[in-house]
């Protein structure tokens, strides 16, 4: 019987040791740096390629639909066009993480960035002080030309004072940053310089997967920072939104492709397609960002609708995308 109790000891002081060690080395290693070349891309003042950075920041993008304050979003989901002074709070099983200010303020925005500094945080998701960012953004393989715009619109903008909260992150999180599972964003291929802004399959595929990212929401799958394992295969939906406080609405993402007996624009017109973008917000809550959708020209939305109706069609129902206070959702 002494000798159990003695095993059950050293099991347990072994234990406790490990969970000990375990937890110093979080707590050193979950705040690394990383570092990758910046790219040489610089902002203009060439005034159509802020007109573009503009539109995309706005629109596709839907930059402004984070980086504004919730005081904001009223107006801008009507079109206007309001500071990008950052402020919306996004409480995550990794942190709580406050989107920053994208206005040249020196003080509280990015007034002091390079613009080096701010094309990588869009491409590697490191910021300019080599932490790794939130894995939000898509912008890996933005074109070079479309970067440029971003920058360019940013750099003018009149710079508002904001000051945002820097990360809180869980011990999920630092458990996570410090094991490296979330890293700097990897995603094979290399930006092109340009493409061509025109209604057809390749536009299309440039803006579903790089920069509306609609394949981030409605895709199920497991997600690192850019690497991406499918369950049911891209844009086939299933995604939840709204969490899990049967008071609320919640929303399932609609499966894209088409297939015709599931694939929800699978026998929708272009025109119907085109007409439910530019009718925009339906439901109050709905997690897509129809305020910035709704901007966006003919072309844009054309060459999604092709560039959807052109990726093979996988078979995955989705019963209903909405679900009101009190309705269960099933699982999938």
């Amino acid at each position: 019987m002494k000798n159990l109790i003695k095993v059950i000891a050293v099991i347990i002081g072994l234990a406790l040791t490990a969970f000990i060690f375990l937890m110093l080395y979080v707590q050193t290693n979950w705040d690394r740096k990383y570092d990758s070349p910046y790219p040489d891309l610089k902002a203009s003042t060439d005034s159509a390629a802020i007109a573009r950075g503009k539109y995309l920041v706005y629109g596709p993008a839907h930059c402004a639909s984070c980086h504004i304050s919730l005081d904001d979003y009223e107006a801008m989901e009507a079109g206007e066009q309001v500071p990008l002074k950052g402020g919306e709070v996004f409480n995550l099983k990794i942190g709580v993480l406050t989107a920053i200010n994208l206005t040249p303020d020196k003080e509280t925005g990015i007034g002091n960035l390079t613009d080096g500094e701010i094309a990588r945080a869009m491409r590697d998701a490191i910021g300019h002080d080599g932490r790794v960012l939130p894995p939000f953004m898509p912008f890996k393989l933005m074109t070079d030309e479309d970067v440029i715009a971003v920058l360019s619109f940013l750099r003018s903008q009149t710079p508002v004072s904001n000051k945002i909260n820097k990360p809180e992150y869980t011990r999920e999180g630092k458990w996570r940053l410090s094991t490296g599972s979330h890293q700097p964003r990897i995603i094979e291929g290399t930006p092109k310089k340009s493409i061509p802004r025109e209604a057809s399959v390749v536009y299309g595929e440039y803006l579903v997967n790089t920069v509306a990212n609609c394949v981030g929401c409605h895709s199920v799958a497991s997600i690192e920072y850019g690497v991406k394992e499918f369950e049911f295969g891209p844009l086939s939906g299933g995604v939840q939104f709204g969490g899990t406080n049967v008071n609320n609405y919640r929303f399932i993402t609609p499966n894209l492709t088409p297939e015709k007996q599931t694939g929800i624009i699978a026998n929708w017109g272009e025109e119907a397609f085109l007409a439910r973008f530019k009718q925009g917000r339906i439901y109050e809550n709905s997690p897509m960002p129809w305020g910035s959708f709704a901007r966006m020209d003919e072309v844009d939305i054309r060459a999604i609708y092709r560039y959807l109706n052109s990726i093979p069609p996988i078979a995955h129902k989705i019963e209903k995308t909405v679900y009101g206070p009190g309705e269960e959702i099933p699982s999938f």
